[in-house]
């Protein structure tokens, strides 16, 4: 007689073990990356910069015209001789664009500098994103990680108006999965739960901040992705003459974002009114 219990069906285990929607961004960005550099001629890969990625001093100009000769200076005041003209001669260009181009508060994101930038940002997205896709569902997920690019770029714009440095990088929308991550994934396991190992465990609630502040294992999370970030998110990738790799205070708006609005698109838990 055979007394082992029933156990439920085991499906087939996916190669990636990753949500669709995570694996449809990955998907993305490393297939933008590729067009841009193996099909794409150099000057299209230009006009898409040019028409993708932001550009705090386009939008400076465009709500205040009269500081364009600002934009042209701040261009021209840099450490290396050789990029002057060529960072002068572009920020000339985009002041006499005069064109806003709402979109790029958020398409930056689908724009990297390099490839060792986009598998970077794939690995992170990967480990991060996974989990809130999973708690939150593929449209949530899409809201909270476009919040946190639009977050990220509006924040780099206040920080550094004059920049005609194009900004590109996906890490303000993860950085704000990273943050809506932190809400739960550090949460103690649940007292006395003793379902079926295959089970998961009951859902519960994001914490609180108060609850966060006193879980050591989040606050040292915390702890470290600001202190790393402070000391390696100015580190740039050059492209058309200015540092295209998106800046710290990207970085810092995506996560703020991230961390603030989780609770808003967190489900609540079945059951729960």
């Amino acid at each position: 007689m055979d007394a082992s219990p029933d156990f439920p069906r085991q499906s087939r285990v996916p190669v990636f073990n990753m949500p669709g929607v995570v694996t449809f961004a990955i998907g993305l960005l490393l297939a933008i990356q590729a067009v841009r550099e193996f099909l794409l001629p150099d000057t299209w890969d230009i006009r898409l910069v040019l028409d993708l990625a932001l550009v705090p001093a386009r939008w400076t100009v465009w709500f205040d015209p009269g500081r364009a000769s600002e934009v042209i200076r701040a261009a021209a005041d840099t450490a290396d001789p050789s990029l002057e003209a060529a960072r002068e001669a572009f920020a000339r260009y985009i002041v006499g664009e005069h064109a806003l181009q709402p979109w790029t508060l958020v398409t930056y994101a689908l724009l990297h500098g390099s490839w060792m930038h986009v598998i970077f940002n794939c690995v992170w997205l990967a480990a991060f994103g996974s989990p809130v896709a999973r708690r939150c569902g593929a449209l949530r997920w899409g809201v909270l990680a476009l919040a946190g690019a639009a977050a990220g770029g509006l924040l780099h714009l206040l920080i550094d108006p004059l920049s005609a440095g194009p900004l590109v990088g996906a890490s303000a929308g993860i950085s704000a999965l990273m943050a809506a991550a932190a809400r739960f994934v550090f949460q103690p396991p649940v007292s006395g739960y003793g379902g079926p190992s295959w089970q998961m465990p009951p859902h519960r609630p994001a914490e609180t901040i108060p609850e966060l502040l006193r879980n050591r294992t989040a606050v040292s999370f915390l702890v470290i992705w600001l202190l790393t970030n402070l000391l390696f998110g100015l580190v740039s990738m050059p492209l058309v003459g200015e540092s295209a790799a998106i800046a710290w205070d990207a970085h810092l708006g995506g996560f703020v974002a991230g961390f603030l609005l989780f609770p808003l698109v967190d489900p609540r838990a079945p059951g729960r009114h």
